[in-house]
């Protein structure tokens, strides 16, 4: 029994910042009678979930243990700090992350970059989550750095944010278990790599058909070029008024 039988629905994890919402859409284009279903993670949980078999695959962030887990990145995203309206940084178009030193940049328990030591001055206390920094930001105690797409999320009309370098980046992936290439989850790789419903490595191509196939036209057995039959003229004799008997004299006109 292949995975799309086994299973009624195909079940896609996805963790904060990450918008599955195009490839959904091409997936119920194209699977119409599976339906999808998106479950919303914490990004430290994502892998467990998929160990665990609550989800079919998943959208997450890189790192990820590849014991049992396979994965394809897909996109790097842009690393930006989240500030105030009014921070000197909102006044440039991008920073490094030596401009900010001075600043005290929080570091959130749940933080996806992969950092060996985070820019700036350490806060006292550590956020729980990537959201309550945000509230830590309005409210001046500091400065956050994370993935645009995260900065997006948690959007407030009193924050901003810059791209700024020299920091890690956000990698994203789709993952599963390597154990459970189904026939579905082989459906959505298509999808993420942007396979066309007809690509010879999609597995739901259908086999063409011999009364499909173009007839050939079947070359003339006196040459590439047949010649007109006894008493009709050729197209060219007839424009030359060529279709008299060779040699014959020209009768007068008529009165």
């Amino acid at each position: 029994m292949t995975g799309s039988e086994a299973s009624p629905s195909f079940r896609l994890a996805y963790v904060p910042g990450v918008t599955p919402a195009k490839w959904v859409r091409i997936w119920n284009e194209r699977l119409p009678d599976v339906p999808l279903t998106l479950l919303q993670v914490p990004a430290a949980e994502a892998a467990d979930v998929l160990r665990d078999g609550g989800a079919d695959a998943g959208l997450l962030r890189l790192p990820v243990d590849r014991t049992d887990l396979s994965a394809i990145p897909l996109y790097t995203e842009t690393t930006v700090v989240v500030v105030p309206k009014d921070h000197l940084v909102a006044a440039v178009d991008e920073v490094t992350a030596e401009d900010l030193a001075d600043d005290i940049v929080l570091h959130p328990l749940d933080d996806t970059l992969d950092w060996e030591r985070p820019p700036g001055r350490p806060a006292f206390e550590r956020p729980a989550t990537t959201e309550d920094a945000i509230e830590l930001v309005a409210a001046g105690v500091g400065l956050l750095v994370v993935p645009q797409s995260l900065a997006r999320l948690y959007h407030r009309r009193d924050l901003t944010y810059r791209p700024v370098t020299g920091t890690p980046e956000s990698r994203v992936a789709l993952s599963w278990r390597e154990d459970e290439t189904t026939d579905l989850v082989d459906d959505f790789i298509g999808i993420v790599r942007g396979r066309t419903v007809n690509s010879t490595r999609g597995r739901r191509q259908a086999a063409p058909s011999a009364s499909a196939e173009p007839q050939r036209k079947q070359p003339a057995k006196d040459g590439a070029r047949r010649k007109p039959a006894a008493g009709k003229p050729s197209a060219r004799g007839a424009r030359r008024g060529a279709g008299g008997p060779k040699g014959g004299k020209r009768g007068k006109p008529r009165r």
